[in-house]
């Protein structure tokens, strides 16, 4: 950024790197937006290419992050630069930490006390040319068991926390038949992923296990109201669990939201919460539609770009659905790609993309200039 000629250049205590090029005065500000971190690679040997040699083949860039989202990310850097002089709003390049794991970096970006507070936001995850206008969110939420410790060779002595799974694995397929839907982002779900007993060692007898929850959730769902609701769906199937063997079933289980210390590259620590919300955009609102015919189609047959959601969760949870900044996203590459050993950028795609963002920038400030704030 500061090689480009960005008029400012900071990262912010978590580390996340900002960088604005003021603009002549006269329109919206823009934030353009992806995130710095990653997903673990994973064994390199599963790989057809290696996951950081960066090797461009068969018109592709491959390796982890080369779609997510660090090919994105460069080309966000280099268009605010190409534009300087050109618009008349600020262009806020931010790239954040986190993402990953629940979107602390953007959180603490858009905070309410004195964060950024751009007119339009830009997300750059992968879209294939298309613009993207929100997801739904993510909750980790945590099933809690408890009893009561023992050697294995006297179960008698103990209560066995495993001994509740079945009821709560039976109130958890109740809660997923019982899913919201919209329109536009479809079905919410949610699904067991992991169990854990403690203590781990196979000849005692558990007095904590933990279910985890995978919960794809719509932008309406607060945490408050999924935990309710979890709590609801596994009261009858703990009721009628044997009082003789295990008297107060329910009062043995805990209903929480999971939570992860996450400590950033600067040294800042944090005890966060793994939920990011989710948004929707109205497809009728100008920034959509402007952003859409500035995109067009890669046939450049005149058409507006195709207006959908993505499939994953994004930053955009906490700019729109927390903060309420109108937000879409744009960037090349395909999301069955994202997060597997095969991840690829088409260049091609990338050159297409990089000059419609050339466009879709200056388009969305008027949207903002024209009265959408």
């Amino acid at each position: 950024m500061e090689a480009l000629g960005y008029d400012e250049v900071r990262t912010d205590e978590l580390g996340s790197v900002i960088g604005v090029v003021r603009g002549e005065g006269g329109g919206g500000s823009v934030m353009l937006s992806a995130h710095l971190d990653m997903v673990a690679a994973g064994d390199p040997a599963e790989w057809e290419y290696p996951p950081f040699d960066g090797v461009i083949a068969g018109g592709c860039l491959h390796g982890r992050g080369a779609m997510d989202i660090k090919g994105p990310l460069a080309l966000q850097v280099h268009v605010a630069a190409a534009l300087r002089g050109g618009v008349g709003g600020d262009i806020i390049v931010a790239h954040p930490v986190f993402e990953e794991r629940g979107g602390w970096g953007m959180d603490h970006l858009v905070r309410a006390d004195g964060g950024l507070r751009p007119d339009v936001v830009i997300i750059g995850e992968s879209t294939h040319g298309d613009i993207a206008i929100g997801h739904r969110g993510r909750s980790e939420v945590e099933i809690v068991a408890r009893g009561l410790a023992g050697h294995a060779s006297a179960p008698d002595r103990a209560r066995n926390a495993l001994d509740l799974v079945p009821a709560i694995l039976a109130g958890v397929r109740d809660l997923a038949a019982r899913q919201g839907t919209d329109p536009v982002l479809g079905r919410s779900s949610v699904v067991a992923t992991g169990i854990d007993a403690v203590p781990a060692s196979l000849n005692v007898i558990p007095d904590r296990v933990t279910v985890t929850l995978d919960w794809r959730i719509l932008p309406e769902d607060t945490e408050q109201s999924l935990l309710a609701r979890v709590r609801e769906s596994l009261q009858p199937h703990l009721d009628r669990v044997d009082r003789r063997t295990w008297p107060g079933a329910a009062e043995s289980v805990q209903v929480r939201t999971a939570t992860e210390l996450q400590r950033a590259y600067t040294g800042v620590e944090e005890s966060r919460r793994i939920f990011s919300p989710g948004f929707l955009m109205d497809a009728g609102d100008p920034i959509v539609t402007a952003a859409a015919r500035a995109v067009g189609t890669p046939t450049g047959n005149g058409a507006p770009a195709r207006v959908r959601p993505w499939t994953f969760a994004t930053d955009g949870g906490w700019t729109c659905g927390v903060r309420g900044i109108p937000t879409i996203g744009f960037a090349p590459g395909e999301e069955r790609y994202a997060h597997t050993n095969t991840e690829r950028l088409d260049l091609e795609e990338a050159r297409w993309g990089y000059g419609r963002y050339l466009k879709l920038v200056p388009a969305v400030q008027g949207a903002v200039r024209s009265g959408r704030s």
